[in-house]
């Protein structure tokens, strides 16, 4: 019993969170203040009531409409609040009241306004970064990898593989994209941020080659390879070790 209410809490506490990541992905590439007023529809300018701030209950009970003037709502926003709260619940499920939590907690929020930001903007500002990166810093301190140098040696490594494929590709990814493997490093060490740049290519390969079939692309249009690293990330964090494990099991 205790287990389902402390489920029902953190996903509460996750759309909560996860309605906040909206407005940091969408105004912090844009340099947009966060006390320049309250929150308002995009097409109207008028500012949303308070049920209208979680975009989850608004999307439900006003039909994916803006109240006022009807404007169809993105579906970003209560799919990130949405997705939020299931990450933050399955965090918990997933590792109990431990200190990892914490880190568990910090990392899903940190990706949901990555894919908020490089989906919208395909930029992963900076700033994001910075302010979790002392985080995970210190609760891998606290909380080591094993070994405890995992965390540096998959911070390096996560780096400078990105970096090394910025320049033979000459830009085919991101500056940004090599920031996010430094920092993803130290929070999954090194065969986790392998395994998940892994992944992150493979979705990404998938995606695109379906979104070129269906006309949705044209050929050398840019594709946003954030949204593919969060995903990538969420499975390697939870799953990461089983997956890993299987592989030498199938090709020892």
């Amino acid at each position: 019993m205790l287990q389902i209410y402390s489920l029902i809490v953190f996903f509460i506490l996750g759309t909560v969170f996860g309605s906040f990541y909206n407005v940091v992905g969408l105004r912090l590439p844009r340099k947009q203040s966060f006390h320049s007023g309250r929150s308002h529809c995009p097409s109207c300018k008028k500012t949303l009531l308070w049920y209208e701030l979680f975009p989850v209950l608004s999307y439900l009970i006003q039909r994916g409409k803006c109240i006022r003037c009807k404007t169809k709502v993105s579906l970003i926003y209560p799919f990130i609040e949405l997705m939020t709260g299931i990450l933050f619940a399955f965090s918990y499920w997933h590792l109990g009241f431990q200190l990892e939590l914490m880190t568990a907690l910090l990392l899903m929020s940190m990706l949901m306004i990555i894919f908020v930001s490089d989906i919208t903007y395909m930029i992963i500002p900076n700033k994001v970064l910075l302010f979790f990166l002392p985080f995970f810093v210190v609760l891998r301190i606290v909380e080591p990898l094993n070994p405890w140098y995992d965390a540096v040696i998959g911070g390096i490594v996560g780096y400078t593989l990105i970096a090394i494929i910025i320049i033979v590709s000459k830009g085919g990814m991101g500056a940004g994209d090599m920031k996010l493997f430094g920092v993803l490093g130290i929070v999954l060490g090194l065969y986790s941020t392998l395994l998940t740049f892994f992944l992150s290519s493979l979705f990404g390969a998938i995606v695109g080659l379906i979104l070129k079939m269906m006309n949705k692309v044209k050929k050398q249009q840019p594709i946003a390879f954030g949204p593919y690293i969060v995903v990538a990330t969420v499975i390697t964090y939870f799953y990461g070790r089983e997956i890993i494990q299987l592989y030498l099991t199938l090709f020892p």
